[in-house]
C-alpha cells in the first residue's frame, strides 16, 4: 500500500463534512452532552484495559519488548484521556455507564485475546478500535463545536492521539494477514454496539 493510500485509509474526511446539527433546546443539549460524555468515559475506560490486556501477553513474550513499549505508551495516552473524562463527568454530574465493570473485563479480554493470536492481530484490534473512537470523536466535535468550543478542542486533542495510535497499528501490520479484515470488522461492530448500549445504560 502506498503512503498516499495509507493516509487516505487512516485519515477520514474532515469533521466539517460530517457535521451533525445540534439538538434544539438547552435541556435537550445538556442531556445530549451527558450522553456523549458517558460514552466517551466508557470508551476510554475500555481502551485502557485493551492495551493493558495486550501488554499482559506481549510484555512477557520474548522478542516483543519494542511492541510492549509502544503499547505502554498508548495505554498512558488513554489513561490521561480517562482521567480527564472522569473529571468531566464529575464536574457535570453525569452518571457513568452502569456497564463499566463489563467494559473493563471485555476490554482486557479483547486485548489479551488478540495479543495471544499474535502482534498483527493486536495491531488489527488497535486499528479497529481507534477507527471507531476517532470517528466518534470527529462526529462529536462537529456537533458541539459552536455550543461547547472548549470541550470540542479537548476532544480534538484526544482524537489526534487516537489517529496516531491507528497509524502506529497500520505501520505494525494491522491490515496484513488473512484474519485482519474479518477480525477488524467484528471488533468495529462490537465497538459500535458498545457505544449504543453505553448511551442508554
Amino acid at each position: 500500500m502506498s503512503d498516499a493510500m495509507t493516509d487516505a485509509f487512516i485519515d477520514p474526511p474532515p469533521a466539517a463534512s460530517r457535521r451533525v446539527p445540534p439538538r434544539p433546546g438547552p435541556g435537550t443539549m445538556a442531556a445530549r452532552l451527558a450522553q456523549m460524555l458517558r460514552v466517551d468515559h466508557a470508551g476510554e475506560l475500555g481502551a485502557v484495559h485493551i492495551y493493558r490486556g495486550q501488554r499482559a501477553v506481549l510484555g512477557a513474550a520474548p522478542r516483543h519488548e519494542n511492541l510492549a513499549a509502544v503499547l505502554a505508551d498508548m495505554e498512558a495516552h488513554e489513561a490521561r484521556h480517562l482521567e480527564r473524562m472522569e473529571a468531566l463527568v464529575l464536574e457535570r454530574r453525569i452518571r457513568p455507564t452502569l456497564l463499566a465493570p463489563l467494559w473493563r473485563a471485555a476490554g482486557f479480554a479483547l486485548g489479551a485475546g488478540t495479543a495471544l493470536i499474535g502482534p498483527r492481530a493486536a495491531h488489527a484490534c488497535t486499528e479497529a478500535v481507534e477507527s471507531v473512537i476517532e470517528g466518534h470523536y470527529a462526529d462529536q466535535i462537529a456537533e458541539i463545536s459552536e455550543l461547547e468550543p472548549d470541550l470540542a478542542k479537548e476532544l480534538a486533542v484526544f482524537r489526534e492521539d487516537e489517529l496516531a495510535h491507528k497509524r502506529e497499528a497500520v505501520e505494525g501490520g494491522a491490515l496484513e494477514g488473512p484474519v485482519s479484515r474479518p477480525l477488524r470488522a467484528v471488533i468495529r461492530a462490537g465497538c459500535r454496539a458498545a457505544i449504543k448500549i453505553s448511551e442508554r445504560l
